[in-house]
Parts: C-alpha cells; sequence; structure tokens
C-alpha cells in the first residue's frame, strides 16, 4: 500500500527565495529516489509564503529509506530557521474506498 503524505510550512517574510531554491534542490533528489512515486510543491494561491507538499511512496520501506536519505537532515536543519513553524506540519492520508 502506498504512503501519502502533505507536508506545510509557511515560510518567514523574507526568506520566500532561500525557502523556494531548498525545496525545489530537495524535490529533485527525492523525485529520483527508487520508491518516490509523487513528490509535487505547491504554494497557496493566496498565501505564496505557504507550502504544501504533497508527497506518495511505494511503500513504508521507501518511506523510512526517504527518511534515512543522506540528504534529509541536512535540509531539514537548513529550513528550520526559514519557516514559521518548529518543523514541517505533517499529515498522513488514506485513500477513500
Amino acid at each position: 500500500m502506498n504512503k501519502t503524505l502533505l507536508a506545510e510550512f509557511t515560510a518567514r517574510e523574507g526568506t520566500e527565495n532561500e525557502v523556494a531554491r531548498l525545496i525545489r534542490d530537495y524535490a529533485q533528489k527525492v523525485r529520483e529516489e527508487d520508491g518516490n512515486l509523487a513528490f509535487d510543491v505547491y504554494t497557496k494561491t493566496s498565501s505564496p509564503r505557504a507550502y504544501w507538499i504533497f508527497e506518495v511512496y511505494r511503500d513504508e520501506d521507501a518511506f523510512q529509506a526517504h527518511l534515512k536519505a543522506p540528504y534529509g537532515g541536512p535540509f531539514n536543519t537548513a529550513l528550520a530557521p526559514l519557516i514559521e513553524e518548529d518543523a514541517s506540519v505533517l499529515t498522513f492520508l488514506d485513500p477513500v474506498t
């Protein structure tokens, strides 16, 4: 079963360009992961500093491999001071059947 989630965060005012650069670089790496099926980055139309990232992994093992990727920690460390939240807010999603 796929592992699907929505990650959300808000860039601090004045950090928009740096956040956009970080997330573009990170997204490129994640999309190359064997078990990644989707990593779609959006900003909210009415609030362009608000990011929503829709992520889909092949299964729980692929998601765990993603969490262990060597670039994840440095990305989160670089992102943390640039966003309003303490960390990305994760919402795990289940399909409606």
